[in-house]
């Protein structure tokens, strides 16, 4: 029986969705071809359809994570301070911390994506650069932008190896806090 080119566009986008989930809550390389597909109720032999290997899979779930990272963070119509400290804050908080699969794919799968291959990391440098020129623009300073950027990452990682909340939430508040000190000496 032959399927629509619509339904293996909705097929592969259900695929990418549950994945990029998988990934960001429990590593990427924790699941087999087989378990990615079980998880939208298809067989293992499938997926060879829409990805040539799971590397290629990875390489998309950056690529789209990583643009929605963007649009959330830096897109369109994010010219302002203001909004940039809006962003920071809903970054910087514990729900992000709590809930790693509804959040940014940096913090989740950076460690995995800094050991992929080329192809990968290309990605992920396309979309973090185009995130570090966003904030560069309201910044004005690519050095600032690259601070920031690199904070706000490094403080969800520090704070998800905590085990107690009160010392995660004294993380996010404090690398907020010193991240708007730093915004604000900005000209």
């Amino acid at each position: 029986m032959r399927y629509s080119a619509n339904h293996k566009l909705e097929t592969r986008e259900k695929l990418l969705q549950s994945s990029a989930l998988s990934a960001k809550r429990s590593g990427f390389s924790t699941v087999g071809v087989d378990g990615l597909m079980k998880a939208i109720g298809l067989s293992g032999a499938a997926f060879y359809s829409h990805f040539s290997s799971k590397d290629a899979l990875f390489t998309a779930i950056v690529e789209r994570e990583l643009c929605q990272s963007l649009e959330r963070l830096g897109g369109e119509g994010a010219k302002d301070r203001e909004r940039l400290e809006r962003c920071l804050k809903h970054y910087l908080n514990m729900a992000h911390v709590e809930q790693p699969e509804s959040g940014c794919a940096l913090p989740a799968l950076g460690a995995e994506i800094a050991r992929s291959d080329i192809q990968v990391r290309e990605q992920a440098e396309l979309w973090i650069c185009r995130l570090q020129e966003s904030w560069a623009q309201i910044l004005e300073s690519d050095s600032v932008a690259w601070s920031v950027l690199s904070q706000c990452v490094g403080a969800l990682v520090v704070a998800r190896m905590l085990a107690t909340p009160d010392i995660q939430r004294v993380v996010l508040t404090s690398s907020h806090d010193e991240i708007c000190r730093q915004i604000a000496r900005q000209p």
